[in-house]
């Protein structure tokens, strides 16, 4: 038999493939480097790492003299996150490049850890103004700011 636990895993792991998806879908749509495989990757690792610190913290919970704090991994996971958008950020001619997919991987990667510690709606809520931001204001700045989506990402 399925254990309940195992179940919630897989749940989790697919509902952060499908929010990062739908982020990845926006910046395919935009044509975009960094699309639906990208921002689902993304997603999907944090919620991973997320997944095993609590696994681990209840795993050593009840052993002695070991501390184990989630905590720690959930910091790294944002910390590696910025090393990947670091690394889209270009500096050209036309101005920086890349600073709204580096934005847009790091709210990836926090759908990943809220939805692998188990706060579903935050995510939902989460991905749904990402959706906004990337959408309105997209329209917002090519429409009141004059700025061609080609200019900037």
């Amino acid at each position: 038999m399925i254990s309940e636990n195992l179940v919630t895993i897989i749940t989790q792991l697919a509902l952060a493939v499908f929010l990062g998806s739908l982020i990845g879908l926006e910046r395919e749509l935009k044509k975009k480097e960094a699309g639906l495989q990208t921002y689902s990757l993304v997603s999907l690792g944090s919620c991973v790492f997320t997944v095993i610190a609590f696994n681990l913290f209840y795993f050593f919970l009840d052993q002695a003299n070991v501390s184990f704090d989630p905590s720690r991994i959930i910091h790294a996971v944002a910390v590696g996150i910025g090393f990947i958008g670091a690394g889209v950020i270009f500096r050209q001619n036309s101005g920086t490049v890349g600073l709204t997919t580096a934005a847009g991987l790091w709210v990836a990667a926090s759908l990943g850890v809220a939805v692998g510690s188990g706060f579903y709606l935050l995510a939902s809520v989460a991905t749904v103004l990402t959706l906004a931001v990337l959408i309105g204001f997209g329209l917002i700045e090519k429409k009141v700011f004059n700025k061609a989506s080609t200019d900037r990402d």
